[in-house]
């Protein structure tokens, strides 16, 4: 009798879960596959859903719209002491003029951006930053680990703030899941605030454990900024115990663009503590370079779908080239025809992926949307080590590197960052590394695909059909 009641109240909140999915699930796919596990297992799916199944992230909008007045306030008082950062570019070209209405904050000029390459040239840059800062350092990872190089940050930081700087740290508390409370507490006893940017913040979202800080930021003293794909861990540097080898892409801004990399920090600071940092908005004007920027911050707080519509309109403009090089490629429906429109326009569509999984799931996945995707998307699949940058190259005008992955938590569940470079010259460069990066990389036949064995199509279909809540 007591096994049938609770069959009984499961099946029940199957189906009040099911109306509460079908009105807030944002994808037809995520609302089906969570309606039909609901109804189906009941009593794994229904505790499931209201901790991994929502999409809204409850309060950072009103917090964020709070203290939005005070960061517009700025931003248009910058725009009018300082007009020659601020680019023209969508005055000509509204396509630009889209991507700006997603990013919350104009294109930027004057800057310098230097491309690194895997995590030594892209670590050794971030120390050599933050050892050079004169006044604060902000940092924001989604991973940390107490390891070597974990270790050495927090050595840096603990230093920078005796010398008598302000430091900042944060950190996603569901991704550096395993650092210790004693690495915090050092930097804390050290002068550095240190917090978790506290995604269960409020009782809305108390039991809520699907979204998370994906960002990856560092600035120090408003002028020069670091986004990108690593995490602090050894791994990021040598591929760890698991992997031969890591590969992974990080970019260094100097000049104005960096101070919309600030203002994302900012944001996500108060959110975590209810502080609103007072920083320096008039030292990152100086012109560095020559260099167009676009940063672009998205999240589940955002009105928009920032990251699909994002991707989206980047591979629409495409005329003649499209690279994407992801760790983790199972984009929507909508992105997914994009993609097959443009090649079907002509267009030279390029998609790299690891082929060492770290998810095995979003590794299966992947082969059902390149299946999907036809004969005139290439893949390749990345052999030496495992690839984890997320790096897009739009024809010679436009690249991105940051922190999204081509899937349904980057496009919905995570907060992240993108810097979208207008600039033929670092594009050049972009184009360089990614071209060595296929000859690193094996092209797939997708008609191999039809050759493996019914057990793998079928976990391949399975695992693409879950892909709306992995």
């Amino acid at each position: 009798m007591i096994i049938f009641t609770c069959l009984l109240l499961a099946h029940i909140g199957g189906v009040i879960s099911s109306f509460h999915a079908l009105m807030g699930t944002r994808t037809p796919q995520g609302t089906v596959a969570w309606i039909v596990s609901l109804n189906t297992f009941p009593v794994i799916a229904v505790p499931a859903y209201w901790i991994l199944g929502r999409n809204n992230f409850n309060g950072y909008v009103s917090a964020r719209q709070e203290n939005d007045r005070d960061l517009k306030g700025i931003v248009e008082t910058l725009v009018q002491k300082h007009p020659h950062a601020f680019s023209n570019v969508s005055t000509d070209h509204p396509s630009a003029s889209a991507a700006e209405e997603l990013a919350r904050i104009p294109i930027l000029k004057g800057n310098r951006v230097d491309l690194l390459i895997d995590g030594t040239d892209t670590f050794d840059s971030i120390f050599a930053g933050i050892a050079a800062a004169k006044r604060y350092v902000l940092v924001e990872f989604f991973i940390v680990k107490d390891d070597v190089l974990g270790r050495k940050l927090k050595e840096l930081l603990i230093q920078k703030s005796q010398e008598g700087l302000d430091v900042y740290f944060l950190y996603d508390e569901v991704g550096s899941k395993n650092l210790p409370e004693s690495y915090l507490e050092e930097l804390r006893a050290g002068g550095v605030e240190a917090h978790n940017f506290h995604t269960r913040k409020g009782p809305k979202n108390r039991f809520q454990i699907n979204f998370r800080n994906h960002r990856k930021i560092v600035v120090v003293d408003g002028h020069t900024g670091w986004v990108g794909g690593h995490n602090v861990g050894d791994e990021y540097i040598d591929g760890g115990k698991e992997f031969s080898a890591w590969r992974d892409t990080h970019v260094k801004v100097e000049g104005p663009a960096t101070l919309a990399m600030q203002l994302t920090f900012v944001e996500d600071w108060n959110w975590a503590t209810d502080h609103m940092l007072s920083l320096d908005w008039e030292n990152g004007f100086e012109a560095k370079g020559e260099q167009d920027i676009l940063i672009i911050p998205s999240g589940p707080a955002d009105l928009r779908e920032t990251a699909t519509l994002m991707f989206t309109h980047a591979i629409n403009s495409a005329k003649k080239r499209i690279w994407i090089a992801s760790p983790y490629f199972i984009p929507d429906q909508g992105v997914m025809n994009a993609l097959e429109l443009a090649s079907l326009r002509g267009v030279d569509v390029r998609i790299l992926i690891p082929d060492e999984p770290d998810h095995f799931l979003v590794y299966m996945a992947a082969f059902s949307y390149i299946k999907e995707a036809g004969d005139g998307v290439r893949v390749w699949r990345y052999t030496e080590g495992f690839m984890h940058q997320k790096v897009m190259l739009i024809d010679s005008e436009v690249a991105s590197v940051g922190t999204a992955n081509f899937d349904n938590r980057s496009f919905r569940l995570n907060f992240e960052i993108t810097a979208m470079i207008m600039d033929p010259g670092f594009n050049q460069q972009i184009e360089k590394m990614l071209l060595a990066d296929f000859d690193r990389a094996e092209e797939m036949d997708i008609h191999m695909i039809d050759d493996k064995s019914i057990w793998f199509q079928l976990m391949s279909r399975a695992a693409s059909l879950a892909s709306p809540i992995l």
